[in-house]
């Protein structure tokens, strides 16, 4: 068997997608947080992947406080170690209780690991997860293969394709 390039077992992601998938997980989190009518204090989006998520799911949650932290652990398509670039406030923060730390994806789990260990009471979520990511993960809604490469909409651009039979 050959092994395959990451655009050969593509799963294509629209804005529209996007944002239906990221109004479910926030319907899925509603309610599930620690605070008395089970709301959440803020929600922190994983840049750069998790910020468009993140904003969905804190307007469909009412949730005025949305911070980032910056994590990197990718080269443009390999994988690297995860470091983080920039943290949340760390007075918000806390040791993460009560806040929503949204990612666009889970794949192997290194940067939710590393955001775990910095913040071990959060509750994790996801639009979308891998099996090798998916015990870091609290909450998602679409698992995919491990070998599938996700293509997001803000990594691709629309472009003309020739028909596949004739120029007329």
């Amino acid at each position: 068997m050959t092994d395959r390039l990451p655009h050969e077992k593509g799963f294509h992601i629209s804005w529209d997608q996007i944002h239906r998938d990221a109004r479910a997980l926030a319907w899925r989190l509603e309610k599930e947080g620690p605070g008395p009518g089970g709301e959440w204090r803020a929600v922190v989006a994983i840049t750069r992947g998790g910020m468009a998520p993140a904003m969905i799911v804190a307007r469909e949650l009412d949730i005025r406080t949305v911070d980032t932290i910056s994590v990197k652990s990718y080269d443009h398509q390999t994988q690297s170690e995860a470091r983080v670039l920039k943290s949340p406030d760390a007075a918000l923060m806390g040791d993460g209780e009560g806040v929503l730390i949204v990612d666009d994806l889970v794949d192997s789990g290194r940067t939710l690991e590393l955001v775990r260990q910095l913040y071990p009471k959060a509750h994790f979520a996801t639009i979308y997860a891998k099996p090798k990511g998916r015990p870091m993960v609290d909450t998602f809604i679409t698992e995919v293969s491990q070998d599938t490469w996700i293509f997001f909409p803000w990594d691709m651009a629309l472009q003309y394709v020739e028909p596949y039979r004739g120029n007329d």
